[in-house]
C-alpha cells in the first residue's frame, strides 16, 4: 500500500444554458422591483398619499394602475419566455425588454433621495446589464450542412 497517494477532490462546475442564466436573472429583477414597492410603503407619508389616490405625483386611475401593472409583468413573463422562445427571438427580447426597463428604472430614480430605491435602482440595472450581456453572448452552434 502506498501512502504517499494523495487524493484531491475537486468541486463540480456544471455549465449552466444560457436560458436559465436569463431566466434566474429575470426573477432575481422581479423580487427587487416587488420589494422596492413593499419598502416604499414605508417611507412615511406614503400610505397617505395612496389614501389620497395618489401614485408618487400622479393620481391613481384605472390607465395609471394599468401602466404600473404591465411594467410589472414584463419580468414576470421574461422568466418564462427566457425558457420558451427559440434561440433568435430570445436573444432579441431579451436585448430590446432589458434596455426598455433599464431606461424605465432611470427616469423612476430621478430626484429619488431615498437610498434603499437607489441601491436597488443600481442592483436592478446591474442584473439588467447582465441579461443583456448574456442575450448578446448568446452561445454560437456550428451550422454542419449534410452532403447528399
Amino acid at each position: 500500500m502506498n501512502s504517499d497517494k494523495k487524493t484531491t477532490r475537486i468541486l463540480e462546475d456544471v455549465t449552466v444554458n444560457v436560458k436559465m442564466k436569463i431566466s434566474a436573472l429575470w426573477v432575481a429583477s422581479m423580487f427587487l422591483f416587488i420589494y422596492v414597492d413593499y419598502f416604499y410603503l414605508r417611507v412615511p407619508g406614503q400610505i397617505e398619499e395612496i389614501i389620497a389616490g395618489k401614485m408618487g405625483p400622479y393620481p391613481t386611475t384605472q390607465a395609471s394602475l394599468l401602466a404600473a401593472m404591465t411594467l410589472m409583468m414584463i419580468p414576470s413573463l421574461m422568466i418564462f419566455l427566457s425558457l420558451a422562445l427559440k434561440a433568435k427571438w430570445n436573444r432579441w427580447t431579451n436585448i430590446i425588454v432589458s434596455i426598455f426597463k433599464i431606461v424605465t428604472l432611470l427616469v423612476f430614480v430621478i430626484g429619488e433621495s431615498w437610498a434603499f430605491y437607489i441601491f436597488a435602482t443600481i442592483v436592478e440595472v446591474v442584473l439588467l446589464l447582465l441579461i443583456v450581456w448574456y442575450a448578446w453572448k448568446w452561445p454560437k452552434q456550428e451550422n454542419v450542412e449534410v452532403s447528399p
